[in-house]
């Protein structure tokens, strides 16, 4: 059966991926989970490679599949600290080989074991098409975009848990932007402006340790983090 992704197990995925590759205790589950919510930033290098929308999803999900394989986890490298960087590394040295793999390719590209969701890869992708990013710095913005949104998403599940999906919803754009109209929020969600600019302080601040939290689970030495999270703030506003 496989592992429960607890609170806990989350903080420590990529740790828990690279314990299992040196030997240790660990999880092919941890690395499937990283997969399925990075899957996006390598799909968008692989379309500014030159591939097209076909291509680049062949050649994706015939990457993760064989990265989720059986075997998967003896091809980790422990020296590549951080998900972002081994994920990388790894798509290039498969994309260098791809003429040799061409036949393994078309043979594993409907395998049900990863599924990369075209529709939504283009729809997200066709926002990149004005943007003068290299493919590097392409998957950089689009990695830390993606942890933004994961962010996002469980502020989002807390808020609605403890009722105030609505007050969130008109909040959300304050979070990551400008200042808010605090006159007419207020007056919109029946509250004060002072009690207003103390709900968005405090979202900006929970935000804030959620993405921490995202940002460990990619990451093997908790020293790390800090470095990571300006590197992804960086990036997250790049090309904007």
């Amino acid at each position: 059966m496989g592992v429960v992704v607890t609170d806990r197990f989350r903080t420590t995925q990529w740790s828990v991926v690279l314990s299992a590759a040196k030997g240790g205790v660990g999880s092919s589950e941890a690395l499937e989970s990283l997969c399925k919510t990075y899957w996006y930033p390598l799909y968008a290098f692989v379309r500014r490679q030159g591939h097209d929308a076909d291509a680049a999803r062949d050649l994706t999900q015939s990457f993760f599949a064989d990265l989720l394989a059986r075997d998967g986890l003896s091809k980790i490298d422990p020296q590549l600290g951080k998900f972002r960087a081994f994920l990388l590394a790894s798509m290039k040295n498969f994309l260098a080989n791809e003429r040799e793999r061409d036949g393994a390719q078309k043979r594993r590209t409907d395998d049900p074991a990863f599924h990369v969701d075209v529709e939504t890869a283009e729809r997200l992708y066709a926002g990149e098409s004005a943007t003068a990013l290299g493919p590097d710095e392409l998957f950089e913005t689009k990695w830390a975009r993606t942890v933004l949104e994961s962010a996002l998403r469980r502020l989002a599940e807390e808020n609605g848990d403890a009722g105030k999906e609505e007050s969130f919803r008109r909040l959300r754009g304050c979070l990551t932007g400008d200042e808010p109209p605090y006159e007419r929020l207020a007056e919109d969600l029946g509250t004060t402006q002072g009690a207003l600019r103390v709900a968005v302080h405090r979202l900006r601040r929970r935000l804030g340790a959620i993405l921490r939290d995202e940002v460990a689970q990619t990451v093997d030495d908790p020293a790390d983090v800090d470095g990571e999270l300006r590197s992804l703030l960086y990036a997250a506003g790049r090309g904007s």
